[in-house]
């Protein structure tokens, strides 16, 4: 009898198993598109940042668009791995080391569009010979430096500590100290645009707290990716209910973020000033499908979010991309939101806006924005995520990143 109903039962599929010709395959694919974007930079630095669309009256482009857009996906990564453990609650089944990795990653990632965006990487030793720490951009790349030493050093401790090596209590002043400056660099990067009282877009205190919330949100939809992607692929055992956890909570980040932007409207266009063309150029001018995907797709987070028969695997996975789409569309309106009102009258007479042909190929993709990615700035930005990829799938695949008992 026993035996029938042993018969009876349907055989359990076989778990997935993680590595093999596959992640060897997905390393060397990244490797070849890094080096694709090491050529396209090499070709930049020899031809001249004019080759990009970047001219004197919109200073700052793609690059540091996705600077902005990566410390905030390391810095909420760090945020959500080292929280828990300071404040002594519950985690997220001991994913902190993947959440570690890939903030890491996501800072190198930030401090390579930096040097691109230098146009010559020997001026790095200018930065630092010449420096003027009296301005927000120093304090930045200083910040960003301490934050990547003490990223590495967290994660050295955290795998000390489960080796059996490592106290609890000096994991948890680590941690502290991670969180503190996860939160500072991202206010330091704000200040970088905050205190810059000739852009009306971009001088505002709320911008503080305002990158802190959009970090949280990328950073914690990066996390739930990676995390559902690896359990797929049999590299981690997570339970459901920690997904589910982490998808709340990215509900309650997008919804604190949305109340920011609404509040930073508010304060722009009411009474009717000069505020009211801001306000217009979001979400009724060239900046309107940037805000509107925005607003829409984090609205659409927070409905997965809360909704519990919408909490389904797939479902998750759009929620979080949606919500990583539109914190980037948010930093694409914030950088050139803040060129495309000119500050100064007849602006042409400082800058003329004519472009290569390389650098207007793609200008008119971008309708009435003042300022569209060349070719060449997209090739190197891919090049650029490609290291992103290569440095993920290495320390997936040699670091033990893996949760163990010490990792809850």
């Amino acid at each position: 009898m026993t035996e029938n109903v042993s018969a009876a039962q349907p055989a359990k599929a076989p778990a997935a198993k993680f590595g093999g010709k596959g992640l060897t395959i997905a390393i060397a694919v990244a490797a070849i598109i890094t080096v694709a974007g090491l050529a396209l930079w090499v070709f930049q630095l020899t031809g001249g940042m004019v080759n990009t669309n970047m001219r004197n009256l919109d200073s700052w482009g793609l690059y540091i668009t996705m600077f902005m857009f990566l410390v905030g996906l390391s810095a909420g990564g760090l945020i959500i791995s080292s929280a828990p453990r300071v404040f002594g609650v519950e985690g997220f089944g001991g994913i902190s080391k993947i959440a570690v990795w890939t903030s890491i990653c996501c800072t190198v990632l930030a401090i390579g569009f930096v040097v691109v965006d230098l146009g010559q990487p020997l001026r790095l030793w200018e930065l630092f010979a010449y420096s003027n720490l009296g301005s927000p951009l120093m304090w930045d790349i200083i910040v960003l430096g301490t934050y990547l030493i003490l990223s590495i050093v967290y994660l050295w401790a955290m795998l000390r500590f489960e080796g059996g090596k490592g106290s609890a209590t000096g994991l948890r002043v680590v941690s502290a100290i991670a969180l503190v400056c996860a939160v500072l660099v991202h206010s330091v990067t704000a200040w970088i645009f905050g205190l810059q009282q000739g852009r009306e877009m971009w001088h505002t205190a709320l911008l503080g707290p305002w990158f802190v919330s959009s970090a949280l949100v990328c950073g914690v939809a990066l996390v739930l990716v990676v995390v559902i992607a690896l359990r797929r692929a049999g590299y981690v055992q997570l339970d459901q209910k920690h997904v589910v956890k982490m998808l709340k909570l990215l509900g309650v980040f997008v919804l604190v973020d949305l109340y920011f932007f609404g509040c930073d409207l508010l304060t722009e266009g009411f009474p009717a000033g000069s505020g009211a063309d801001i306000v217009a150029m979001l979400t009724t001018g060239a900046l309107a499908p940037f805000f509107w995907i925005e607003v829409l797709g984090c609205a659409a987070t927070a409905v997965i979010a809360f909704v519990p028969k919408l909490r389904t695997n797939p479902l998750i996975v759009v929620a979080a991309v949606l919500a990583i789409v539109g914190i980037f569309c948010k930093r694409v309106q914030l950088l050139v939101g803040g060129f495309q009102i000119p500050n100064l009258d007849m602006p042409a007479v400082v800058s003329g806006p004519g472009l290569t042909d390389a650098g207007a190929a793609l200008q008119s993709a971008g309708g009435a924005m003042v300022y569209f990615p060349s070719p060449l700035e997209f090739g190197v930005m891919v090049g650029v995520v490609g290291l992103g990829a290569l440095l993920l799938l290495l320390g997936l695949k040699f670091l033990p990143l893996k949760p163990t008992e010490q990792s809850h």
